[in-house]
């Protein structure tokens, strides 16, 4: 599959190559100056050969030279900055000692059409040159692909992970060869030992990781920043098997960079998060962007000691003072996630506490579970992901109906999520838990964001983002939100779409289970469970009318992609299809459409099993990436009188 880009419609361009190299590890030291509204910092990345690469090496095929054609087709080239040291693949004339800067540069020089130029450095190379034109005695190196927007690249450089002691227990493995006793292929085969360690060593994984992030860098890599992208290569390196696997990047994030949002809470105090941007993350940290690119993470972050850092970590962080008035905060996950859902929030925010009357409503909405759910959650299988460490698999995970949970806000609002909030989450997380099981998270923060948030709430792995707006609408619309963005928990997160112009498998199963919760953390009686969901689903229909009547046809397609929904191209480059349309953003129809689907579903074959086969799609799939047709395939398999 060919990917044709162009930068003036409206699809979201995935550059990063990752059928050639995968990132499963990254590592991220940052710090946030709210003065210059920059993070600034270094980002580790630990890679994988990919799947596609290894296939073809194997099958003697040559596969890995026509990236190369494919990345300049799609890429839109801008000027770069490029550390070359007597590279003379980029010229057979000149040799570069130091930095040659051609272009996009804080002290270039732009014309009144945005055309950079460069007096200082006239010798630099343009970015369509050295995407197409490098080449190493004939042959062409190997470039990496890494998702980028609005960055300031200062460096990057490999990693000498042989240097860190203590890390030779990774060299005696039966898998090292003696040819990969040579220095490159030896730190390639530490770090390939490094993220293929079984998950009960995580704790082990995880400091090794650290340790060799802080390893002596082993030479600078070549680099250049596109629109969408930044591209790294090695002289003379011309296959994803030899390239380094940890490399180290110098950046900055810039001000007016799309993926954060620097404001103030509703007290008037700086902050910065993660608003859920049509970019995602790119415009935050270099990184593999196509959700196949699940990868774990660690960050450190510093900032004044007035702010707190939250993220979607494991842990509930401890902050940590390095010097008067600094505080630094650590995060970690061990569950392989897309680097989309990586969530950050600092601010001067104040933990909403419990009082003794919340702590007896949790106590009291321990709901039981019916015999058939009990039974079908003992049930022991082997989960089909990758190897993490799962709380499906963990007995004291499996039995938790309440995850541990905290509520933040600016402190003009603490007062509203005592009385609406903070009594409500216990209800809807054992509401969740009695529907679906085992909680894939392990912890929930809850943050009140800024006023400027344009939605009312947004989920990423073990903290949620709700608007200001719910606690105005008091406890129904706080409970309904709660419980939409507590489903993104199963269908979202633990269970992604391969391809996000799927988003109704995430958006449409949580609104319908969002009132199957609600019911639920209500208490209500049969009838008025019904009465609610019809009148929901009335208020719906003529929401979906009012869409359907008013907006781009091809908009309101679950599919967009149709027959090629999933596929990718040879390099695993794609795109989001209408991922940049502004108008998509504010649209409900993939919501609606998807639950008007589920909502006829589980009439027809009844709610009972409905759920139960919901139970045992979450059972089959958490941890891995799904397409429509898995869900649907996995149902009529339960119902084979249904398939007509």
């Amino acid at each position: 599959m060919e990917t044709q880009l162009d930068p003036t419609k409206d699809d979201l361009p995935l550059m990063a190559n990752t059928s050639y190299m995968l990132v499963k590890h990254y590592i991220l030291d940052l710090d946030v100056d709210f003065e210059s509204k920059v993070i600034e910092g270094i980002i580790v990345l630990f890679f994988e050969t990919g799947s596609w690469y290894r296939k073809t090496s194997s099958t003697g095929k040559g596969g890995c030279q026509s990236q190369f054609d494919e990345a300049c087709k799609i890429r839109v080239s801008e000027p770069c900055h490029i550390p070359v040291t007597n590279v003379t693949a980029c010229s057979s004339k000149t040799e570069y000692n130091d930095f040659a800067v051609c272009g996009k540069d804080e002290e270039g020089s732009s014309d009144k059409n945005g055309n950079h130029s460069n007096k200082e450095q006239p010798s630099g190379i343009s970015s369509s040159k050295y995407c197409c034109d490098i080449e190493n005695h004939g042959n062409k190196d190997f470039l990496l692909v890494l998702d980028c927007c609005d960055l300031s690249v200062l460096k990057v450089e490999e990693v000498d992970v042989a240097a860190v002691s203590g890390i030779e227990k990774f060299t005696r493995s039966a898998k090292l060869t003696a040819v990969s006793k040579e220095l490159e292929n030896l730190r390639n085969q530490i770090v390939h030992e490094l993220v293929t360690l079984p998950a009960d060593r995580w704790k082990e994984q995880l400091y090794y990781f650290t340790r060799c992030s802080q390893a002596p860098g082993c030479g600078e890599l070549l680099f250049a920043t596109g629109t969408w992208s930044l591209e790294i290569r090695k002289s003379g390196i011309q296959t994803p098997t030899d390239f380094p696997h940890a490399i180290r990047i110098w950046y900055k994030t810039k001000p007016e960079g799309r993926s954060v949002a620097w404001t103030t809470d509703q007290n008037g105090r700086p902050c910065v998060y993660t608003m859920g941007s049509p970019i995602n993350n790119r415009a935050l940290f270099p990184c593999q962007e196509p959700p196949v690119a699940l990868s774990t993470w660690q960050a450190s972050v510093r900032t004044a000691a007035d702010f707190i850092v939250l993220m979607s970590g494991e842990n509930s962080a401890e902050p940590v003072q390095l010097q008067e008035g600094i505080l630094s905060w650590y995060y970690y996950v061990t569950m392989p996630m897309p680097a989309s859902t990586f969530t950050i929030a600092v601010g001067c925010w104040q933990q909403v506490k419990q009082h003794s009357f919340t702590a007896a409503v949790q106590t009291n909405t321990e709901f039981s579970l019916p015999s058939s759910q009990a039974d079908f959650r003992w049930h022991e299988e082997i989960c089909g992901h990758v190897e993490y460490p799962c709380r499906f698999q963990n007995p004291a995970a499996r039995l938790q109906a309440v995850i541990p949970y905290r509520v933040f806000a600016p402190w003009c609002l603490m007062e509203r999520c005592e009385e609406h909030l903070l009594r409500l989450i216990p209800q809807c997380l054992s509401a969740a838990y009695t529907t679906l099981g085992t909680h894939p998270f392990s912890r929930l923060d809850v943050l009140i964001v800024p006023s400027n948030f344009s939605s009312l709430g947004m989920a990423s792995p073990h903290i949620i983002f709700l608007s200001q707006s719910v606690l105005l609408g008091g406890s129904h619309l706080c409970g309904t939100r709660l419980c939409h963005e507590i489903a993104h928990a199963w269908f979202g997160l633990a269970i992604g779409a391969r391809d996000w112009t799927e988003e109704w498998l995430s958006e449409g199963f949580a609104t319908f289970l969002e009132d199957i919760f609600w019911a639920m953390a209500q208490q209500l009686s049969h009838d008025e469970v019904k009465g609610q969901q019809e009148l929901k689903a009335l208020l719906r229909w003529r929401r979906l009318r009012d869409e359907v009547q008013n907006s781009e046809e091809e908009l309101q397609v679950l599919r967009p992609k149709k027959e090629n929904t999933g596929e990718l191209s040879e390099s695993g480059v794609s795109v989001v299809k209408h991922g940049l349309k502004a108008e998509k953003i504010f649209m409900q129809v993939h919501y609606l459409k998807g639950y008007f689907l589920l909502r006829s579903l589980a009439r027809t074959i009844g709610e009972a099993s409905y759920l139960a086969s919901l139970r045992k799609f979450v059972h089959k799939f958490h941890g891995q990436l799904v397409l429509s047709q898995d869900f649907l395939c996995m149902l009529l398999e339960d119902i084979p009188e249904q398939k007509e």
